[in-house]
């Protein structure tokens, strides 16, 4: 099976490896695991610079870039205090104006402090929000543009904008009360909730998650400038040492020596149309003549809906992914990617790509109505599903990244087995969606056999039954009571 990659080379084509230095992470949830689910391989002596064969270019072969690819704007933003300094700065927040945070933004500081959305150094000012909603990117300094498609912005009511008056720097204060950073040279401007919602998802319908989480009780005032967070973010749910950040990912793909990383984000677990499309992948850049592909399989740890499976639900499945062999844990790094979850369509997945950049991946696979849903008030998708793959052949600043389009695979009833879809026998296919694995798993119901492996079913199963049991534990409370 021939794996289709559409590619977008730079002028640039080999990137150096860069020294990257150890940072902290950080982060919360629940279920305790001690150690990463993967595996290291030992370092390999040589570094190996592949080339490969693009569809359509006038010479039989070029030179690609490495997996560790420049950030956006050149360098990693870390936004963490050293520890040497944290006292000052603890002193100096308790004396300024608070500004307390909700959960998502918690973390959307995570986000912003390690370099997830380099080269944004702080919640969004008014110029970097209007760029953003209007041009899904920012200007730099030299006249370049970095993908920047979903606002990051952090949200106040009329009481905390009267607090602050003119004072220049304002402190942060978790949920819980704990300062958690700074917000330095601050500019106030207004919230404009129905146009910065009609432009990110296309639509003001009610219904969408976030809007309702995030937007909706929000005040009406945004906030932005100079972020300084106090301490790595940690939310101490067992899954903290997943939170790698990006100069961790980059310094475990050079220890490894990588010479492509390509990144696979999903918020559902892993069945095994998922890891055959993944394995091919991973098949592909090697026959292309890369020796040392590394898969990040990076699930989403953010907010998510209601009804989509629990992070920590997920990273138990996960594991059991690996450790029934359907991965390779030696060529497999499993990470959480702490951004909360829009629902933006092809505006989010432009985000999700950026993202990986930052952690140095240059291949990303991009499959059917990435980060989208099902509309909220009608029976249909929001979004057409192949509008993000292609946006993202298109997107400005996204053009040092391979997109890799996902290819459909099904359950094939005569193999037993998930394959890549055949149009030419399409009755011996049999499509699984989310809703109805959900379906199988409340009821207890088996999939088809080679749908899953048994490990990560498992899990599933027992995450719907103990539902199901603190459901009807609720549902007799309220007839007792």
């Amino acid at each position: 099976m021939s794996l289709t990659i559409k590619l977008h080379i730079t002028n640039h084509l080999n990137l150096k490896l860069g020294t990257i230095k150890k940072s902290s992470y950080t982060n919360y949830n629940t279920k305790i695991r001690h150690k990463p689910i993967y595996h290291s391989n030992p370092l390999i002596s040589t570094v190996y610079k592949p080339t490969m064969h693009v569809v359509g270019s006038s010479s039989s072969s070029c030179s690609i870039k490495s997996s560790l690819i420049d950030p956006d704007g050149g360098a990693l933003v870390d936004l963490v205090v050293p520890e040497s300094e944290r006292g000052k700065k603890r002193s100096e927040a308790q004396a300024m104006p608070k500004v307390r945070l909700t959960k998502v933004d918690i973390e959307w500081v995570h986000v912003i402090s390690e370099g997830w959305a380099s080269p944004l150094r702080g919640f969004m000012r008014e110029s970097e929000y209007l760029q953003t909603l209007h041009f899904n990117c920012l200007r730099m300094k030299d006249g370049s543009v970095a993908n920047m498609s979903l606002p990051i912005v952090l949200a106040i009511d009329d009481e905390t904008k009267e607090r602050i008056g003119s004072s220049p720097n304002v402190g942060l204060v978790g949920p819980d009360g704990d300062l958690v950073g700074i917000l330095r040279s601050i500019e106030i401007y207004k919230h404009h909730k129905e146009e910065r919602i009609a432009r990110t998802w296309g639509t003001t319908a009610p219904g969408l998650p976030y809007v309702e989480e995030a937007i909706t009780p929000a005040g009406n005032w945004l906030v932005g400038g100079d972020l300084e967070v106090l301490n790595p973010i940690k939310y101490n749910d067992g899954l903290d040492h997943y939170r790698l950040s990006p100069k961790q990912l980059r310094k475990e793909f050079d220890r490894r020596q990588a010479d492509a990383v390509f990144a696979f984000q999903l918020r559902n677990p892993v069945h095994n149309g998922h890891a055959l499309l993944m394995n091919d992948t991973r098949r592909g850049l090697l026959e292309m003549g890369y020796r040392n592909p590394i898969l990040l399989l990076h699930p989403l740890g953010g907010f998510t809906k209601a009804d989509d499976v629990p992070l920590d639900v997920r990273m138990e499945q996960h594991s059991k992914v690996l450790e029934d062999g359907v991965l390779d844990p030696e060529t497999t790094i499993v990470a959480i990617f702490p951004s909360p979850m829009q629902y933006a369509g092809p505006t989010e997945v432009q985000w999700h790509a950026k993202a990986r950049v930052n952690a140095g991946a240059n291949f990303y696979i991009v499959g059917r109505d990435p980060a989208g849903m099902g509309h909220p008030t009608e029976k249909r998708d929001l979004y057409d599903p192949d509008h993000g793959k292609k946006v993202l052949s298109m997107a400005p600043g996204l053009e040092k990244l391979n997109i890799l389009p996902f290819k459909v695979a099904a359950y094939d009833t005569l193999e037993k087995k998930m394959a890549f879809f055949d149009p030419s026998r399409a009755e011996d296919f049999l499509f699984i969606s989310g809703t109805k694995m959900r379906t199988y798993a409340r009821t207890g119901e088996n999939p088809p056999e080679g749908f899953m492996c048994p490990g990560g079913w498992t899990v599933l199963v027992n995450y719907y039954k103990g539902l199901q049991a603190e459901e009807a534990s609720q549902q007799q409370a309220v007839l007792t009571a």
